[in-house]
């Protein structure tokens, strides 16, 4: 999975493709998992290679807490993965982020 944010600059796609050719042109589409809506499409021959990895790198309208679906594609598909976009650091990524409050108790139950 890709982990993005909502954000107005440029970010970069990190992928290990199935087959990739410097200069070809490939497709970039980003799909909102849950509507089907389409945030995201273009061609583009702007992949670098990098040893082992490739990337791509260009500024994505996503919204946070949503997942998309991220497809590459030359003549086949070359990449296919989820994007899931985000503000929270990685690291300290928690679902009940200022959600969730704990309530304390002193665990006293009355029995007959």
């Amino acid at each position: 999975m890709t982990i993005l944010q909502e954000s107005a600059s440029s970010q970069t796609i990190n992928f290990i493709p199935r087959e990739f050719t410097s200069g070809n042109s490939y497709n970039v589409k980003i799909v909102n998992e849950t509507t089907g809506a389409e945030v995201y499409n273009e061609d583009t021959t702007g992949i670098t290679e990098n040893l082992y990895y490739c990337q791509h790198s260009d500024t994505f309208d996503l919204k946070q807490d949503v997942t998309y679906i991220l497809t590459i594609t030359g003549s086949d598909v070359v990449f296919k993965d989820k994007i899931f976009c985000t503000n929270q650091t990685v690291t300290s990524y928690s679902v009940n982020n200022n959600v969730y409050t704990t309530h304390s108790s002193d665990n006293e139950f009355i029995t007959f």
